[in-house]
């Protein structure tokens, strides 16, 4: 039998923040219709619940998904969902035009209890360094204590993390300020603040887990928990929610840096999707992006 297919919603864009209205648009239609970034190729997705085992979403801020009550209207219409929510430290100079973080840390809850905390995974996600106008060295860690504490309330069980991929186009983005320059820590840094997360998670039985950062872990010390991140995992998916789903390894992510993803499709569209939350350091949106209106 044919597994069936876990759509993700998606890597690209943020699409519960964004774009839901357009989601059930194409839900209602049965179908979605992707674009390959690469060589612009369209494909036609299947969508209905007999061909999808899981929509797995993606965001930074789910208040207009809850708002919208989109998971209900969902799950009435016999999909299952997973959610992989992004909540680092708050940081107007990072990601400017995200809501506050204790909004962010209630919606979190809401996910939980309306989904159940084993549906949602925490992505604290890159972590950051960069410098200030006063040459003095800044990241994005401050919070990650607080938010350890809340999301273990809150019965959260994986962490996923990584360190900042300072590629060209991230170091051509507009700076908040002239002396603004992102920091690659070093390996021995990077062991340290591992580790240092994992000590803080252990006691709250929280796992902590690497995106794409191989070499990272392959030099933490014998004694680490730290293991690599399927940030879609066929195999969690099918132990959580049943059906059957595909365990093999998604060969179009970042297998050689350690992503331990299985397949998806993902239904966004850079082209159609920008993402108005204009986050320094994000992978897809591109330099100049206006905020939304």
């Amino acid at each position: 039998m044919t597994p069936k297919i876990v759509l993700s919603a998606s890597r690209r864009t943020d699409i519960p923040a964004f774009y839901m209205d357009w989601f059930m648009e194409r839900i209602d239609n049965g179908f979605f219709e992707t674009v390959n970034p690469y060589n612009q190729k369209k494909t036609i997705i299947p969508a209905t619940p007999d061909h999808v085992h899981t929509i797995v979403f993606w965001s930074k801020n789910f208040g207009p998904f809850l708002k919208g009550g989109y998971g209900q209207r969902l799950r009435d219409k016999g999909y299952h969902l997973f959610f992989n929510f992004t909540v680092n430290s708050e940081s107007k100079v990072l990601e400017p035009n995200l809501p506050e973080l204790d909004l962010r840390m209630n919606q979190a809850a809401d996910l939980c209890q309306t989904f159940g905390p084993k549906a949602v995974s925490w992505r604290f996600d890159p972590i950051c360094f960069y410098t200030r106008p006063d040459g003095t060295v800044a990241g994005n860690l401050h919070d990650f204590p607080k938010l350890a504490q809340f999301m273990a309330s809150i019965g959260i069980l994986r962490c996923i993390t990584s360190f900042l991929d300072i590629y060209a186009k991230i170091r051509r983005r507009p700076k908040p300020y002239p002396e603004f320059a992102f920091i690659d820590p070093d390996m021995d840094q990077k062991i340290l603040i591992l580790k240092k997360m994992e000590d803080i998670l252990r006691p709250m039985e929280i796992k902590l887990h690497t995106c794409c950062e191989r070499e990272v872990l392959a030099a933490l010390p014998p004694d680490s928990r730290v293991t690599p991140s399927a940030c879609i995992s066929g195999k969690l998916l099918v132990d959580l929610l049943g059906g059957d789903a595909s365990f093999k390894t998604d060969t179009g992510q970042r297998t050689k840096q350690g992503c331990g993803c299985t397949i998806s499709t993902d239904i966004g569209i850079y082209s159609e999707h920008p993402c108005y939350h204009n986050c320094l350091f994000c992978y897809a949106n591109p330099a100049g992006m206006k905020a939304v209106k």
